[in-house]
């Protein structure tokens, strides 16, 4: 389930007469291209000095993943709003997309953190190798050997002829197979 998108927005203050403006570029997670209008706006108030009344948006332009077939490690480095002081916080996820590891970030920030959608920037998301990984979460699934067993597997019939309301005994559910 992708929600996220990543937008890239470039936008600039309004010339005023002959002066140039800078050009100002910013990537960003959103739902959509409006959400992603609004957040771009709102950082670039906070670290520019820029109003949506006195600048522009040259363009907004959907970002699409290169390769979304392989799985990456991302880290995730994020400044947010505490209920009594501002936290800056790195995470690493593992996912196929970077917006996919930027959802489960905020999925993991609102369960665990209880921080709001609307109190989270994003500072930079990054692809790491797998050398660079620093979190137990992130390195316990690098190893090649990595296992997944299935303990409790229910027996099902082979045909429908075989299937039944009630069992004369219990099913075993442990699977001994290698």
């Amino acid at each position: 389930m992708v929600w996220l998108k990543q937008y890239e927005v470039i936008g600039r203050k309004t010339p005023v007469g002959e002066e140039e403006s800078q050009l100002m570029s910013m990537k960003i997670f959103a739902p959509n291209k409006v959400v992603a209008k609004s957040r771009y706006w709102y950082n670039v108030r906070k670290m520019k000095k820029v109003k949506k009344t006195t600048g522009d948006i040259i363009s907004v332009k959907e970002v699409p993943e290169k390769k979304s077939s392989s799985i990456k490690n991302f880290g995730v480095w994020v400044k947010y709003k505490s209920r009594s002081d501002t936290v800056n916080m790195y995470k690493e996820y593992r996912d196929v997309t970077m917006a996919g590891a930027v959802e489960q970030f905020y999925m993991e920030m609102s369960g665990r953190h209880r921080a709001r959608w609307s109190a989270i920037t994003i500072l930079k998301v990054q692809r790491i190798a797998s050398a660079d990984c620093k979190r137990a979460k992130t390195l316990q699934m690098l190893d090649d050997k990595v296992k997944f067993p299935l303990p409790h597997r229910i027996p099902t019939p082979s045909s429908k002829q075989y299937r039944t309301t009630f069992k004369a005994r219990r099913p075993n559910t442990i699977c001994t197979v290698e």
